[in-house]
C-alpha cells in the first residue's frame, strides 16, 4: 500500500519538520484533487487529474494509488471508460491517506 523506504528517503532530505510541512501539503492537495476527479465529466480532465494524483501518490510513496491513476490516465487519454479505477481510488484513497497519516511520524521514527 504505502512504500515507506520512499518516505524515509524524504525524511532524510527534508528533516522532520520538512516533511510534516510535505506531508500536510500533500494529504490536502490529493484530497481535493480526488473531488476534481470524481466530478470530472470529459477524458482531458480526467487524465490531467489522475495524471496530478499518480505524481503525488508516487512522489510520497503510495505505489499503488500511482498505479491505479496511471491505468486511469491511460483509458482517459485513449478515451476509453476509467470509472472502475475512480471507484477504486475514491475506496482506496482516503484508506490510504488514513494509514499514512496515522503511521507515518511512528515509522520515520522506527
Amino acid at each position: 500500500m504505502i512504500n515507506w523506504a520512499r518516505l524515509a528517503e524524504l525524511y532524510d532530505d527534508f528533516g522532520e519538520d520538512g516533511i510534516a510541512e510535505v506531508v500536510d501539503i500533500f494529504l490536502d492537495e490529493v484530497g481535493q484533487a480526488q473531488h476534481r476527479l470524481l466530478a470530472a465529466q470529459d477524458a482531458k480532465t480526467l487524465r490531467e487529474e489522475f495524471h496530478f494524483l499518480k505524481g503525488a501518490a508516487l512522489n510520497l510513496g503510495f505505489d499503488e494509488i500511482s498505479a491505479l491513476c496511471e491505468e486511469g490516465e491511460q483509458r482517459a487519454a485513449e478515451g476509453r471508460d476509467s470509472a472502475e479505477q475512480q471507484a477504486k481510488l475514491a475506496v482506496l484513497l482516503p484508506r490510504t491517506c488514513a494509514v499514512f497519516a496515522s503511521d507515518w511520524r511512528r515509522k520515520m521514527a522506527g
